[in-house]
């Protein structure tokens, strides 16, 4: 019987799994809730994986199965002992013969956008980073710094930019705009629950950045130091780890649950819906299919904090009433302010547009520091503020254009999509 490939697109909300034949025709499909390990324990992100991939399998001998390709945010932690585990046997039950390679979600977004080998990926969710990518591996990376150190352009940059202008022009006096009202409003008026804890950092804080690390570990050996920068062989046994390839993020340091390449695509839009404690980096809820929403949560939390602002508020004083809640959240919320930036700018706010002209010029410049000039090789884009905000993407598109005049530049597809590409790419170099 003819051969087939699984891809698996693994979010902190969300998990999908295809399986395709070797052409990329779609056999089967199956969905299911967040199963990436640094978001939820890994008993728990093994059995959602387990739904999407006994849906996808339906009515499908899974010995033809050849070749799969997992892919996540915070790659470089998959292959931790418990976690390896836990999925391995995942693939025992659902009758895989072969092993499962993970990779980061950098590689299958670029795959999910282009067929050739190699290229550039640049993403943009909760955080930014821009891969070269050559023979399905990351060679440079450029930025995906976090949030503390870099992540420019990003959703969280875009937001934090609207959130110091708002601060600036309450502390001086200046006129408002209809960013900074929005962004007042947002923050002040807002008291829906966060389950977060306040003072607890976001799941998965040192994946991502592992994964950067392996990156540049792959370029340069000697780069950095320690075990997540190896390459894992497939492992056959069930206790073996899984193949894990190193990775880069759309979420920088802390963004592994939050939003994910494909799952988490309201960075910038100007849709809400009910807030919740992870937002898709990026992250399909989505990356790098389905549209994932969510309103600005500065709710004030029931401590001093919230009465000091409240009383503030009371007094008339907006600013010291706005800068006290905005501290009494957990610094990465500040990504939830992006899409009223993109509504501002979209109603003529020059404030807003030029925050949104500003993360073009950054999101180009990490494409820059992983191209040659002259370069050919297509460009990806992917992550929720480049396929959701027009005026980002925009100014992206132009400024690629402008230096790479002859690279094709494409938006990424559906990130399982491109996890099924790398498996048949791999059994065809056979």
């Amino acid at each position: 019987m003819s051969k087939l490939v699984l891809g698996l697109d693994v979010g902190g909300t969300s998990s999908r799994a295809i399986v395709t034949t070797l052409d990329g025709t779609v056999v089967g499909r199956g969905d299911a809730g967040g199963g990436n390990p640094l978001a939820v324990p890994p008993d728990l992100a093994a059995a959602e994986v387990a739904r999407a991939l006994r849906a996808a399998l339906a009515g499908t001998d899974p010995a033809r199965i050849a070749a799969a390709v997992l892919g996540l945010a915070g790659v470089s932690g998959f292959g931790r002992p418990e976690t390896a585990a836990a999925f391995q046997r995942v693939w025992n039950a659902a009758g895989l013969t072969c092993p499962v390679r993970a990779v980061g979600d950098a590689q299958i977004a670029f795959a999910s956008g282009t067929d050739a080998p190699e290229g550039t990926v640049l993403i943009a969710g909760t955080g930014a980073a821009a891969a070269r990518i050559e023979a399905g591996r990351i060679t440079r990376v450029g930025d995906g710094l976090g949030w503390l150190l870099g992540d420019l352009g990003s959703g969280y940059w875009i937001g934090h930019r609207a959130a110091v202008e708002t601060a600036r022009r309450l502390q001086a006096g200046l006129p408002s705009t209809m960013l900074t009202d929005s962004v007042l409003a947002a923050v002040l008026d807002d008291r829906t629950a966060d389950p977060r804890p306040h003072d607890a950092p976001d799941a998965g804080a040192a994946g991502p950045r592992a994964d950067v690390n392996a990156a540049n570990a792959t370029a340069n050996p000697a780069a950095v130091p320690g075990p997540d920068t190896s390459h894992r062989p497939p492992g056959h046994e069930p206790t073996a780890p899984p193949a894990v390839e190193a990775g880069v993020s759309s979420e920088g340091i802390a963004a592994a649950p939050i939003h994910r390449i494909g799952d988490d695509t309201a960075a910038a839009t100007g849709a809400r819906s009910s807030p919740r404690a992870e937002a898709e980096p990026g992250s399909h809820t989505e990356t790098v299919s389905g549209a994932a929403v969510f309103a600005p949560a500065f709710t004030l939390r029931s401590h001093r904090l919230d009465r000091d602002a409240e009383a503030v508020a009371e007094d008339g004083s907006a600013s010291d009433a706005f800068v006290i809640a905005v501290h009494a959240r957990p610094p990465r919320s500040l990504d939830r302010l992006a899409p009223l930036v993109t509504e501002a700018a979209l109603a003529g706010d020059a404030l807003a547009a030029a925050i949104l002209d500003e993360a073009a010029d950054h999101l180009a410049t990490a494409v820059a520091a992983v191209r040659d000039p002259g370069e050919v090789t297509p460009i990806v884009l992917s992550g929720s503020v480049l396929r959701s905000c027009a005026q980002v993407r925009d100014g992206v598109r132009d400024r690629l254009t402008a230096t790479w005049p002859a690279a094709a530049t494409t938006v990424a597809g559906p990130a399982e999509i491109g996890a099924a590409t790398l498996a048949a790419q791999s059994v065809q170099r056979v």
